[in-house]
């Protein structure tokens, strides 16, 4: 029992020495916030030797990361069957869960991409699946079209105004 006791307290000792020395490695890394800036859609450099674990996963805030408005807009409206999990409208990803589109049988998941600004069909990627797999190559072409079509006419009746 004291043992045991003994045991315990040795053990907290070393994790809390450990969590100590952590910090102790951060006092003398210097960050480069130029070193996370995106440009032209990809990082350049993304991890600077010196910095540490807690850094390298830190954003920049003045990082320009921009998504077709339309395009996020269409993707929202033409998914509107599926349940939105996680949407970030900065990064211009969309995580859906599982639904059944109106008059189909088979649920549906989708996770959706949009990588620039550009009303294009380059800009966005679709990933369907269903729960026995992915679904084919036809019906993801197919969802996409229509992201894509909503966009335009989102774009010319945002023109009219």
């Amino acid at each position: 029992m004291i043992l045991s006791r003994l045991y315990r307290l040795v053990s907290v000792f070393l994790v809390v020495a450990l969590v100590a020395s952590c910090s102790a490695w951060t006092e003398n890394a210097t960050f480069d916030p130029e070193t996370t800036k995106v440009k032209g859609g990809r990082e350049s450099n993304p991890v600077q030797s010196g910095t540490s674990l807690f850094e390298a996963f830190q954003g920049d805030p003045t990082a320009d990361v921009k998504v077709n408005r339309f395009l996020w807009t269409a993707s929202l409206e033409v998914l509107s069957f599926l349940p939105v999990q996680d949407a970030d409208p900065f990064t211009g990803v969309i995580n859906t869960g599982y639904g059944t589109p109106p008059g189909g049988g088979t649920s549906y998941r989708a996770t959706v991409l949009i990588s620039d600004p550009a009303l294009d069909a380059r800009s966005l990627n679709v990933a369907l699946q269903t729960k026995r797999g992915p679904v084919s190559a036809a019906t993801q072409r197919a969802v996409e079209d229509a992201i894509l079509a909503r966009a335009r006419q989102l774009r010319i009746q945002a023109a009219k105004f």
